[in-house]
């Protein structure tokens, strides 16, 4: 056990995998054991890089969310978005997906048609943020940032792409509900750069590279929970990392796709589901004849 304060065990949330189906895991470090969210992110997912062959089938296919907003993003690959509103996007690496979810909305992420024959490398983030009760029944929307848009900033030795939120002078584009906070972060090889607090609450992931903090390496696959300002250096390489962070929102209810601050949304979203109800927003996606089923409680 490091005797590093920086590295109290209760800051040191370690991934888990998940097979989402077709055999595509992805390591899983929110909700934990230890903590359910870092301000308001309640759930991250880290996928790859894996390779996509012709024969792999990693669709995810329609499934439904409530009260939350999820967010995308890609170092490599593509990925098709289609939802219940309507909306058909193919997220690249580099652009922001944003869906809030509301009172109900339905998509499924498949490989774009274009790609059926390719072989090439997935790699990304898959994290949903909890949103204010007073939001979690708002109407769901769906809105995309492409990678152009989105600013990128020098801070010391860093090479900073504020995808969500704001840092540094630097705003995204990327609506918001409540204070929210999600930065690609790059370091060229055996630098120093000093993470101040910037929000609330926050957390560094690394990507790629090796990152240590405070002199400790941050192992592959775990998220480091920083509470005050600290000193983060790069090894040999260059190195990736991503912070997220904002305003903890306190405890929500999950169960499968769904976020709730009452057991009973949960519960009548489950119904909506099973029922096909498009009234509560569960209804198909255009062009889409498939459905994942509710789960056995």
């Amino acid at each position: 056990m490091s005797n590093n304060p920086a590295f109290d065990p209760v800051k040191v949330l370690k991934a888990h995998g998940k097979d989402l189906g077709g055999g595509f895991v992805v390591n899983r470090l929110l909700p934990s054991a230890k903590r359910q969210a870092v301000g308001p992110f309640i759930f991250f997912d880290h996928f790859g890089p894996v390779t996509v062959k012709p024969e792999d089938n990693h669709d995810v296919r329609p499934h439904p969310h409530i009260g939350l907003a999820t967010l995308t993003y890609l170092f490599d690959g593509v990925i098709l978005h289609r939802d219940n509103l309507g909306y058909t996007q193919r997220i690249e690496p580099g652009a922001i997906n944003l869906m809030i979810a509301g009172n109900g909305i339905v998509h499924s992420e498949r490989k774009p048609e274009e790609q059926k024959n390719d072989t090439y490398i997935n790699h990304g983030l898959q994290l949903w943020i909890a949103v204010p009760e007073d939001k979690e029944k708002i109407p769901a929307s769906f809105s995309h940032t492409p990678a152009s848009s989105i600013p990128e900033i020098t801070n010391g030795n860093a090479t900073i792409r504020v995808l969500v939120g704001s840092a540094f002078d630097a705003n995204s584009p990327v609506p918001t509900v409540s204070p929210t906070l999600y930065l690609d972060i790059q370091l060229p090889p055996n630098s120093q750069w000093q993470l101040p607090m910037l929000a609330d609450e926050q957390a560094i992931y690394p990507i790629e590279g090796e990152v240590f903090v405070a002199g400790e390496a941050l192992d592959t696959h775990t998220m480091l929970v920083i509470d005050q300002e600290q000193s983060i250096t790069s090894g040999d390489h260059p190195t990736r990392l991503v912070l997220v962070g904002g305003q903890a929102l306190g405890h929500r209810f999950m169960w499968w796709n769904f976020v709730a601050s009452h057991k009973a949304d949960i519960e009548a979203a489950s119904l909506a589901w099973e029922a096909g109800d498009s009234a509560l927003g569960m209804g198909q996606v255009p062009g889409e004849s498939e459905r994942i089923p509710l789960p056995k409680r």
